[in-house]
């Protein structure tokens, strides 16, 4: 990641996530996951552009478990977007760029 995408873990979620005046795509990933892997660098590309009115955050689902089953997360990659502490969209899997970035417009 060049630095636009914010890792964080359980303890941050609340302040980070839940608590932001701009809405937040959180990817919910792992390392042992190839879709997370081939998505990541799509979003650390959109956390550029929309820098400012959208942050990109990552959890890794491995080393934090207790936020991806607050949210019944099963599968990854999973993108839920927050807007006001709230879920507003998900996005599950490796989609192409046009398809996230029209879900990143959506939110905003």
């Amino acid at each position: 990641m060049a630095g636009n995408v914010i890792e964080l873990g359980d303890a941050e979620f609340q302040r980070e996530v839940l608590e932001s005046q701009e809405p937040v795509l959180v990817d919910f990933t792992a390392t042992w996951c190839p879709p997370c892997r081939v998505i990541a660098p799509v979003i650390d590309t959109l956390a550029a552009e929309y820098k400012g009115r959208m942050k990109m955050v990552k959890l890794n689902v491995d080393d934090h478990p207790r936020t991806p089953e607050q949210y019944g997360i099963r599968a990854m990659p999973t993108l839920l977007f927050f807007k006001g502490g709230k879920v507003v969209k998900q996005v599950v899997g490796a989609v192409p760029r046009a398809k996230l970035e029209e879900a990143v417009r959506q939110v905003l």
